[in-house]
């Protein structure tokens, strides 16, 4: 990381990369997207920053960063089976 500042409450962060590494980074909204939700993922995953605050800052609903998630192989919900199992019987009991 190279830089950062702060201007109208956010945080601007840049770094260099070497110019070969250019078209990595190219204008493709769909791509960037990406990039920046891959950035988020790790403190999404430990819990550090919400779902829905990583949505908002990337302009799209928390349902579809979950499903973006999910298309690039990394787990929303890290519940082990016999959890997952649990919960289904808990909302199977409150479903009536």
């Amino acid at each position: 990381m190279q830089s950062m500042a702060v201007e109208n409450n956010r945080v601007r962060i840049e770094f260099d990369i070497p110019p070969y590494m250019i078209h990595l980074f190219e204008e493709n909204e769909d791509l960037m997207l990406k990039q920046i939700a891959l950035l988020f993922y790790p403190y999404v995953h430990d819990g550090k920053i919400s779902s829905g605050k990583v949505a908002e800052i990337l302009g799209i609903h928390k349902l579809d960063l979950w499903d973006l998630y999910g298309e690039l192989g990394l787990p929303y919900f890290d519940l082990t089976e016999e959890e997952l199992e649990k919960d289904l019987q808990t909302l199977t009991k409150l479903i009536g």
